[in-house]
């Protein structure tokens, strides 16, 4: 005999979403709390094909992860202008023309996301981060917004913790 389920047997106990505005990103010498907007990561699987007489196979090729977008705010004090163009320096020094080191310009990043009281429920370890594009925004004088600043952001590896 066919049993019939009700309502409040099919419908999870404990659900509680995540939220896309709990979040930390941190990355070295960028404040925290400046960090406006950030994405996750994201990655690509780019196809290999193998040929073999009248067919082919494919089979999963190199991995690539995704650029990260960052907006960040830009006050008055501390300068999110300036934390970025010290960044900015230890690629490359505008005056001298001097490249920098990539031991000097990659940083390490963690994204954390958070629940409703605080506690961290998904980490990602972002490693060797560095500048791929800086944005310090437009001007206009019948504009009454904020200054923000645009980050392009490349990474050589992530690895969600947990």
């Amino acid at each position: 005999m066919a049993e019939t389920l009700d309502v409040a047997s099919m419908l999870p106990r404990k659900f509680e979403p995540k939220y896309n505005n709990r979040w930390i990103f941190a990355l070295e010498g960028i404040d925290a709390y400046l960090i406006k907007t950030a994405n996750r990561p994201s990655i690509s699987i780019s196809p290999v094909t193998i040929d073999y007489m009248n067919s082919q196979r494919h089979v999963a090729g190199k991995s690539t992860f995704g650029d990260l977008s960052i907006t960040l705010h830009d006050p008055l004090a501390p300068s999110g202008a300036q934390q970025v163009m010290e960044w900015v320096r230890t690629h490359y020094e505008s005056v001298s023309g001097r490249a920098g080191y990539a031991d000097f310009y990659k940083r390490d990043a963690q994204l954390k996301l958070v629940d409703p009281i605080g506690t961290v429920i998904e980490l990602w370890d972002l490693k060797g981060c560095f500048l791929t594009q800086a944005d310090f925004g437009s001007l206009a004088y019948g504009g009454q917004d904020m200054l923000e600043i645009s980050l392009g952001i490349k990474f050589d590896n992530c690895v969600l913790q947990y």
